[in-house]
C-alpha cells in the first residue's frame, strides 16, 4: 500500500515558527521540561481513576489519540479486549487515530501489523514518528538543498524518506558495518549529507555512531530524533531499551541536542485541528507513558487517559516524585466501557 504525503502540509504548518516545541538543536530536554512545565504541576491526589467513564470521559471527548505499544499491544501480542473496546467506541460515533513513536515501521508497515492483528484500522488514521520525520523534513524544504539524509534506524525512516523522494545512507545497509580503527584509520563520511535521522535501531553499532557523529560535528547536518522513549516492549516479555539510548549515544558523543519530531511535540493537534476542524478540548490522549503520552496532552491542551496496561506503573504515577499527571488513569481502555459492563451484570 502507497501512502501519498500530501497532508504533510498540514500536518507541519507552523514547524517553522515553532521549533522550540520540537525541542530544537540546543533546546532544553522533555525532562527539563516537565519540571517546569505549569500544565502538569497538580497535586496526585488529583489523579482519579476512571470509575464513571460514560460521565467522566465519554460524553466529554469525540476525538481519541491512542499511543499503540502497551496501549493496543504489547509486542507481537494483541492486548485482550481491544477489538470489542474498539468497535464500542466507533458505535458511539467517536473519531480515533493511533499515534506511535515507534520509528521502524513506515505508516503502510503499521498498516499491515494492524491487519495482521485483526484490527481494521484506515491507513489515515495511522501516524508513526518516522512519518514525522519525513514531515519535518518537507515543512523545512529539505529535498531543495539537495543534501542527503544518513539514518541511524530501521525501514520505516527509510521508507517514508523514498515517498518524498530524499536520497539518503545508513539505516540497515550499515548494519554490518564497521570501521578501520587501526593505526591512521579514518571513517570516511559523505559531505552531501545534511541530516541524521535517529531512530530505534536493533542492529545499531559503532560505525553508526561514529558516521552520525562526523557528520555533526564535522559537516554541521541538523540532528533530527524521531523520539525519546526510555523504554520500549519488543516483546510482551518484558521492558527493552528504547530511543532514548540511541538518541543518547549521540548526544553523548555530539554534545548536542536533537530536533525532536514525535510525541509530546504538538505536529499531530495541528494536523487534526486544520484538517478536521476538531476541537482540541474535546480530544484525549490515551497512552502508557507520562513523558511522551501524557506530557503531549497536557502541553497540547488536550484531556489525558494514563493507562497501566504498558510501561507506566500505578505506583510511579502516584509517587511524589511524579509530576506529570493525567486526568484519569485506567487498567486498560477495556474501563471505558466497564460501566455498561456492570449494568448489564446487574
Amino acid at each position: 500500500m502507497k501512502f501519498a504525503v500530501t497532508t504533510t502540509a498540514f500536518l507541519v504548518s507552523s514547524l517553522a515558527t515553532r521549533a522550540s516545541a520540537f525541542g530544537v538543536r540546543h533546546s532544553t530536554t522533555f525532562a527539563q521540561r516537565a519540571a517546569f512545565s505549569t500544565t502538569t504541576a497538580r497535586s496526585m491526589a488529583n489523579v482519579l481513576k476512571l470509575s464513571e467513564p460514560q460521565s467522566q470521559l465519554l460524553d466529554q471527548v469525540d476525538v481519541f489519540i491512542f499511543d499503540c505499544d502497551g496501549v493496543i499491544w504489547r509486542g507481537d501480542s494483541l492486548i485482550d479486549g481491544i477489538p470489542e473496546t474498539l468497535e464500542k467506541l466507533r458505535k458511539a460515533g467517536k473519531k480515533m487515530f493511533f499515534v506511535t513513536n515507534n520509528s521502524t515501521k513506515s505508516r503502510a508497515g503499521y498498516k499491515k501489523k494492524f491487519d495482521g492483528l485483526g484490527l481494521n484500522i484506515p491507513a489515515e488514521e495511522i501516524f508513526s514518528s518516522s512519518f514525522a520525520a519525513a514531515a519535518y523534513l518537507e515543512q523545512t524544504k529539505f529535498k531543495e538543498t539537495g543534501k542527503k539524509v544518513y539514518v541511524i534506524g530501521e525501514v520505516g525512516i527509510c521508507e517514508e524518506l523514498d515517498l518524498i523522494d530524499v536520497p539518503y545512507l545508513g539505516g540497515p545497509a550499515d548494519s554490518n558495518k564497521m570501521p578501520d580503527m587501526g593505526p591512521g584509520g579514518r571513517l570516511e563520511i559523505d559531505k552531501d549529507v545534511g541530516a541524521v535521522i535517529v531512530g530505534f535501531d536493533r542492529n545499531i553499532n559503532y560505525h553508526k555512531i561514529q558516521y552520525a557523529q562526523l557528520c555533526i560535528n564535522e559537516e554541521n547536518a541538523e540532528f533530527i530524533a524521531t523520539n525519546l522513549d526510555a523504554v520500549t516492549h519488543l516483546t510482551d516479555a518484558q521492558e527493552w531499551a528504547g530511543n532514548g539510548s540511541m538518541v543518547g549515544a549521540i548526544k553523548g558523543c555530539t554534545g548536542q541536542e536533537p530536533t525532536v519530531v514525535g510525541k509530546p511535540s504538538p505536529l499531530m493537534i495541528e494536523y487534526l485541528e486544520t484538517k478536521f476542524g476538531i476541537d482540541r478540548k474535546r480530544i484525549c490522549m490515551v497512552g502508557d507513558r507520562l513523558d511522551t503520552d501524557v506530557l503531549f496532552g497536557t502541553d497540547n491542551g488536550l484531556k489525558s487517559l494514563l493507562v497501566l496496561s504498558g510501561v507506566t506503573s500505578e505506583e510511579k504515577l502516584l509517587s511524589p516524585e511524579n509530576s506529570i499527571t493525567p486526568d484519569f488513569y485506567a487498567d486498560d481502555i477495556n474501563a471505558f466501557f466497564a460501566e455498561a459492563a456492570v449494568t448489564q451484570e446487574s
